[in-house]
């Protein structure tokens, strides 16, 4: 998937306001994604899901830190995410429909902490960006 100019700079001017604060936002997102959600916390049994829990900011954080790497590498996503993609698809076998459950999420949530700079041009740029992260993640399932 190629990016615009306009998208890859809507893609990594909002990353640059998360970046300080990957493990506050993805705990956010995945509260949003449990709370909306429930059947994805299948996944976590073994994680304490309350509001704002060191596992939730952790994991939280690691989601968050792996969008901004592919934030970072958005001419060449297959390779970024290469490893990513192993794990959900041969250890974890995440249910692929989890992920744009999540890119939602995390949508929502960016949408909440910048209401000025997540504008119509960001959502549409971060929704392909979080749709071909996700196709990235499930290339490996088949």
């Amino acid at each position: 998937m190629t990016f615009s100019e306009t998208e890859k700079k809507a893609i990594t001017s909002i990353w640059a306001k998360v970046a300080g604060h990957a493990d506050d936002i993805g705990a956010e997102a995945l509260e949003r994604l449990f709370l909306s959600f429930p059947q994805t916390k299948t996944y976590f049994s073994h994680f304490d899901l309350g509001h704002n829990s060191k596992d939730l900011r952790s994991h939280g954080g690691k989601v968050l830190n792996a969008i901004g790497s592919a934030a970072q590498h958005l001419n060449d996503l297959d390779h970024a995410l290469s490893k990513l993609s192993d794990l959900h698809a041969q250890k974890l076998r995440v249910d692929p429909g989890n992920f744009r459950l999540l890119s939602h999420a995390i949508q929502v949530t960016l949408a909440v902490h910048f209401p000025q700079e997540f504008n119509a041009v960001a959502q549409a740029a971060w929704d392909k960006f979080l749709a071909a992260v996700s196709s990235v993640l499930v290339s490996k399932y088949r």
